[in-house]
């Protein structure tokens, strides 16, 4: 199981982002980089940069994938046939953490990875606890009975910052959602730009 290595705000303190689109994202307190020189500002970035920036932002969205895996990820998302950006993103979105997040069942995408991997969570009536599994269109992804009371599950359905995406059938009476098609780019409700053409560059070079 891939683990948090840093602090999850860090990222955003570095590239001055609400990099999960919550109102309590330290950058808006401190929108300057971490550190002794951070309040001086930031410096102009590179291509190279820009790049890695890019890079960086979209890992630490899902949870601080390591880079090892990211590249896998990469690598697999060149292989299939099509736009390498586009089979980028929908690689990652087809991730069970991804999805328990997309659903709300938790309230950051760290804590869908926990959720997983205690086991709280089926796919297709089967408990799977790898964050990383990678779902298929029409798989259906149900929480267990015993954590639909929970507080912090509560409170995440009842957060107003984010919707469940199109792409995913949410039946509220059953506790379980459809993945019902692998979303394109314009699709997934970042709450900032992702460069993921920057992305595809870096490992191009």
């Amino acid at each position: 199981m891939t683990k948090r290595t840093q602090s999850k705000h860090k990222i955003e303190r570095r590239y001055g982002v609400a990099l999960w689109g919550q109102s309590s994202s330290p950058v808006h307190v401190r929108s300057y980089p971490p550190g002794q020189h951070g309040s001086k500002g930031a410096r102009k970035l590179t291509d190279y940069g820009q790049q890695l920036a890019a890079k960086q932002k979209l890992k630490g969205y899902y949870g601080n994938i390591v880079e090892k895996q990211f590249r896998n990820i990469y690598k697999e998302a060149v292989r299939l046939r099509g736009d390498t950006s586009e089979k980028l993103v929908g690689l990652l979105e087809s991730r069970l953490d991804a999805m328990v997040y997309r659903l709300k069942w938790s309230p950051t995408v760290f804590n869908a990875r926990q959720l997983v991997g205690h086991k709280h969570v089926l796919v297709n009536g089967r408990c799977v606890n790898i964050p990383s599994y990678r779902l298929k269109q029409g798989d259906v992804v149900t929480l267990r009975e015993s954590m639909r009371q929970n507080s912090i599950v509560v409170q995440a359905m009842a957060s107003l910052e984010r919707d469940i995406p199109e792409y995913i059938e949410y039946k509220s009476g059953d506790w379980s959602g459809t993945f019902s098609y692998v979303p394109e780019l314009e699709k997934i409700p970042y709450p900032i730009n992702m460069d993921v053409g920057s992305i595809v560059e870096f490992y191009s070079r």
